[in-house]
């Protein structure tokens, strides 16, 4: 009786703590915090009777080590990318996770879980065009570069990743070789003289919105773009395409800054939005790959066959090397800035 009444007990005061619990969680904000909300907030609240508190950043990690510094960390799950979060975890500023609780390693694709992270949705750079405006549709980074036979401005993010990648991939370096390349003076001098080519053509954009509105304007006759911003617009009805070939996928992941006071609750919340159902209203909504290998199967096909992760588009592709860009960022970052600068 004894042994009932306590176990009781215990029970009543893990479902009290549980109800007073509150967690804060940081995502980039605009309509994917509206998603994730529907998603993830909102069902695991009403899962694990706690409340979920919705916050935004832009991704600066600065925030985080100030937290972390100061021990007044009061975000418990972070959406990061994956150079940060390889960069946040080597500084310490990210709690290792117990991936038992999150999930099987065999269940995701290659590169979710990882030490301090655990991958919530994939994302591509890809190519994209506005297939009202051009006759002829371009078949990746060559096409990109002939002003010949596709005249017109096309549009680059402003920034040395992703766009150093599409300038090798352009000159015929393969996937598999372009960060070797990149690593040696040689070829980062051969993909600044690509990118010389075009220098005069290019429109550069800053924000992830720009592509899609350079597009639709006729601004420019082809950009990379996040593929989820294309998605987006095929929604709203634009007839704009995506270019698999060489496009270049990462992960973004959730993380726990160091000190959290929530990290077990945190943990199951990582869990709960890593499940295949809750995948599935982010990826059909979003339009980013899911992270989760079984979330492909409750999509309807047509929609799956337009996500950067279904089979025929991510073998086109490449991933990005995140370790890659931690080493040589700031330098090439700052190479390209003068580039850009330098008038011919």
């Amino acid at each position: 009786m004894k042994t009932r009444t306590l176990a009781a007990v215990l029970l009543s005061a893990f479902a009290t703590h549980l109800m007073a619990s509150e967690m804060t969680v940081i995502s980039f904000g605009g309509v994917s915090k509206d998603v994730q909300t529907e998603a993830f907030y909102t069902p695991f609240a009403a899962a694990t009777h706690s409340k979920v508190v919705a916050g935004e950043y832009n991704g600066e990690m600065g925030r985080i080590k100030v937290m972390v510094d100061t021990r007044s960390v009061n975000w418990d799950a972070v959406q990061v990318e994956s150079a940060e979060l390889i960069r946040g975890c080597e500084e310490g500023l990210f709690e290792r996770l117990d991936t038992d609780r999150i999930g099987q390693e065999a269940d995701f694709v290659p590169g979710t879980l990882s030490e301090c992270g655990a991958g919530l949705l994939v994302w591509s750079m890809a190519l994209a065009y506005n297939a009202d405006k051009l006759a002829q549709a371009p078949t990746g980074w060559v096409d990109f570069w002939d002003t010949q036979k596709f005249p017109g401005k096309r549009s680059l993010r402003k920034g040395a990743k992703y766009t150093l990648e599409a300038a090798l991939m352009a000159d015929g370096v393969p996937t598999a070789d372009i960060y070797k390349e990149l690593s040696t003076a040689a070829g980062v001098e051969r993909a600044f003289r690509k990118l010389d080519q075009i220098k005069s053509d290019i429109q550069w954009w800053e924000a992830g919105a720009q592509p899609m509105q350079f597009l639709a304007s006729g601004d420019v006759v082809m950009s990379t773009a996040f593929n989820g911003r294309v998605f987006a617009a095929q929604e709203s009805g634009a007839n704009v395409r995506t270019v698999w070939k060489g496009s270049i996928y990462a992960i973004d992941s959730w993380a726990i800054p160091k000190g959290s006071k929530n990290k077990v609750l945190a943990e199951q919340f990582i869990a709960f939005s890593l499940r295949p159902e809750n995948q599935k209203i982010h990826t059909a909504k979003l339009g980013y790959g899911s992270t989760n290998l079984h979330t492909a199967d409750l999509l309807d096909p047509a929609l799956a066959a337009r996500l950067n992760t279904a089979p025929d588009n991510l073998a086109q592709a490449m991933p990005m090397d995140s370790e890659f860009w931690v080493n040589h960022g700031e330098d090439l970052e700052q190479r390209f800035n003068a580039w850009v600068a330098k008038t011919h």
